[in-house]
């Protein structure tokens, strides 16, 4: 459904808005709104009203920044990945011991992936990308796609300097980022079972860093 924009105070808020155009503060206070009108509501359910009543920003300052409810659902799920993928793909390169390297993104990764608002986010996204594709290719570029370019760069120089022998490490990351999983994320997911007890991720993390390391630790 289409909504209704005042178009005098959109022209006011415009003229008063492009000074803060480029205000970090003024956009992650949009952000932080949106964020949480679109895990309650779902992409359909939320409405640019709604975000910027919750933001606490007018609905021109809004239309500002953001021209489309998918162009807003687009920016957070970038943000939201950028800042998560960028502190979770933080690889230790000085670590000799790559099993030790792997366990502590395997934790730190599944600890952030089974968290209730990141299960929420990804039915949410799951829900829109059918009619809205650019909703899903941003979530998969800026999440799992960075994700797993960061790990293979990794691979590639512990390949480099002789502590594994990968001969895709593109595949090799994929292989590993799914065998982390444990089954864990699909069951809440699908709403199977609650956030499963910690030792029970951390088991799952330790038997894919096993697996991996089986394979492709150089013989």
């Amino acid at each position: 459904m289409s909504e209704t924009i005042d178009l005098t105070d959109r022209t006011a808020e415009t003229d008063r808005a492009a000074s803060v155009r480029l205000n970090d503060e003024k956009m992650r206070q949009i952000l932080e709104g949106a964020r949480r009108v679109f895990l309650a509501d779902g992409f359909d359910g939320a409405s640019m009203n709604d975000v910027a009543r919750v933001a606490g920003v007018s609905k021109g300052t809004l239309y500002v920044y953001f021209q489309s409810k998918q162009a807003l659902f687009e920016a957070l799920i970038r943000e939201e990945h950028r800042r998560t993928a960028e502190r979770l793909s933080m690889f230790d390169e000085a670590e000799p011991d790559v099993a030790l390297v792997l366990t502590r993104f395997g934790n730190a990764l599944m600890n952030f992936m089974l968290l209730p608002e990141h299960i929420a986010l990804v039915r949410t996204v799951s829900a829109a990308a059918a009619k809205f594709p650019a909703i899903g290719r941003a979530f998969f570029d800026a999440g799992p796609q960075y994700g797993a370019d960061r790990l293979a760069a990794y691979f590639s120089q512990q390949v480099e300097a002789g502590a594994l022998f990968i001969d895709d490490v593109n595949l090799a990351a994929w292989q590993f980022l799914e065998a982390l999983q444990g089954g864990h994320l699909k069951r809440m997911l699908f709403c199977v079972c609650e956030p499963p007890q910690q030792d029970a991720v951390e088991k799952a993390v330790a038997r894919a860093v096993e697996m991996f390391m089986a394979v492709y630790r150089p013989k």
